[in-house]
């Protein structure tokens, strides 16, 4: 069974329709993509799917558990976090206290829990195993907002991984980023694959063919295509579009 199931989703705005039956599939360990045009739905889909929007009927599995309709926040303790398109740091508090705050130990502390976390030996220790993974750990005492573009992008993975969870949703993570910073992510997301189950939502074709095991290709608020980026390649449909000149 997959670790992550959405079934017929359908969404509408108004009058609008906006999903129209999209079936997933995200299978345990494995990194899995969604792809397609501005416009398509890519980001409502994934919106859906982490809980910041209803469907107007469908359902949402993930391990077992019918998720659909359930809040962000409950998603979130179930084992599910996301990156955000436009960063969402703790700007003030440096990289080691952004970590720090998101690890299940420091939420369950309340008041002054970063105070507190200082002062706890595995807490900090955890937290600069993770800021290490993401290739931060030389940056951890640096104010988060004097980072480059590119290390705050990782750092925002770092607070991802300190929920601890078993998937990871990352949201059109190259944006703003220049060659060279898509270089230095791709690294982070292999060596995160295996890891932890990953669905990564990309404009950058480059970047998700080289990575990702199986792609979903979302158009007109439709699934028009999946599988592996080699049989996508030689799919008529994305052949024939824009994203197939990319591919």
């Amino acid at each position: 069974m997959a670790l992550f199931e959405a079934h017929e989703l359908h969404l509408r705005f108004g009058d609008r329709v906006v999903l129209e039956d999209i079936s997933l599939s995200f299978e345990a360990g494995r990194l899995s993509g969604i792809m397609g045009p501005n416009g398509a739905g890519k980001t409502t889909c994934f919106n859906v799917l982490t809980g910041r929007y209803r469907p107007d009927r469908g359902r949402v599995l993930f391990d077992g558990a019918d998720i659909t309709g359930r809040s962000p926040q409950a998603i979130a303790r179930m084992g599910i976090a996301r990156s955000f398109q436009l960063m969402n740091l703790f700007d003030e508090f440096t990289a080691f206290e952004n970590v720090a705050i998101a690890l299940p130990q420091t939420r369950r502390r309340g008041a002054d829990a970063v105070g507190q976390a200082y002062g706890d030996a595995a807490l900090v220790a955890e937290a600069h195993d993770i800021l290490g993974t993401v290739g931060l750990g030389q940056r951890a005492d640096q104010i988060a907002k004097s980072l480059p573009y590119g290390e705050r992008r990782a750092l925002e993975i770092a607070v991802a991984l300190a929920c601890r969870p078993k998937l990871l949703f990352l949201d059109e993570p190259t944006a703003g980023l220049g060659s060279d910073g898509r270089a230095r992510l791709a690294d982070l997301v292999r060596r995160l694959k295996g890891q932890v189950t990953l669905v990564v939502i990309e404009h950058d074709m480059e970047f998700l063919f080289s990575l990702a095991d199986d792609i979903s290709v979302i158009h007109w608020g439709q699934v028009i295509a999946q599988g592996s980026p080699a049989e996508l390649r030689t799919n008529p449909w994305v052949k024939n579009s824009n994203l197939g000149k990319l591919a």
